[in-house]
């Protein structure tokens, strides 16, 4: 009877121990390497460090990373409820603001003459996602899984064309002086598998690979343009079509992901 309950007691304990084991890695100083409950983490796309650390070894500007695996000006985040755990968010903005003048030769044969011409761009647009991530590993390398939803926006670009030479009697014709894109709007449900390496106590780098379900729906855009009538200066406004569409398929249409650093605290 004693060594039945010894056996059986052996057991829990077994099972006690294998329900408890974690992710969590500690290196040789005692310092946990990989992500604890309660930690933060931020992060961003590895590819301009990357291509930075490869030109500094080798001498060359010319080392960069596949266009494919370039997620520029998003940054990444997570909470860890556990080991395992993370609830996790992404935040890419984008703005255009540009502009480029030309020279427009209206020298006459015995005074020599120039008018600028000025195009500028504009524009603004973001995407915001956030979702859940499960963790598996025994060491400092790790893999990961999840799901999360996106939605973004961008927010009608626009050109605005000034000319330095007015339309007349003496110069007609007809040009566009704005022209403006409808808003897109994006809306996505993303599954993503990965894996990361912590290089440092919680510093790692990894890789992310996803698919999902996307819908954009773009409004209306318009063009505003001016013309000689003949008598006058006529401007008009033309409006743009809609447009929507629905897919499923990898990141960026390709069989692709993102290369990225996190740090964690």
């Amino acid at each position: 009877m004693k060594r039945k309950l010894l056996i059986a007691c052996a057991f829990v304990g077994m099972g006690t121990f294998v329900n408890a084991q974690t992710t969590m890695v500690k290196n040789d100083n005692g310092f946990v390497v990989t992500p604890e409950a309660g930690d933060w983490a931020l992060g961003a796309d590895a590819s301009p460090f990357l291509s930075y650390v490869g030109n500094m070894l080798n001498g060359t500007t010319g080392n960069s990373m596949n266009n494919a695996f370039v997620n520029n000006n998003a940054i990444f985040g997570k909470y860890f409820v556990d080991e395992n755990t993370a609830y996790r968010g992404t935040l890419r903005i984008t703005t255009i603001s540009n502009s480029a003048t030309t020279l427009t030769d209206t020298s006459s044969s015995s005074t020599p003459s120039y008018v600028e011409d000025e195009t500028k761009n504009s524009g603004f647009g973001f995407y915001l996602s956030g979702g859940l991530e499960k963790r598996r590993g025994h060491g400092r390398l790790q893999g990961y899984y999840g799901g999360e939803l996106g939605l973004g926006r961008s927010g009608a670009p626009t050109q605005t064309n000034t000319y330095g030479l007015a339309i007349s009697a003496t110069n007609p014709g007809s040009r566009d002086t704005e022209v403006k894109a409808g808003s897109s709007f994006t809306l996505g449900l993303r599954g993503f598998v990965g894996a990361e390496y912590f290089v440092i106590p919680k510093l790692s780098l990894g890789v992310e690979f996803g698919w999902g379900l996307g819908f954009s729906s773009t409004g209306e855009g318009e063009t505003t343009s001016e013309q000689w009538n003949g008598t006058a200066v006529e401007t008009t406004t033309a409006r743009t079509g809609k447009s929507s569409s629905f897919g499923f398929g990898t990141d960026a249409g390709t069989p692709a992901g993102s290369v990225r650093i996190m740090y964690h605290f």
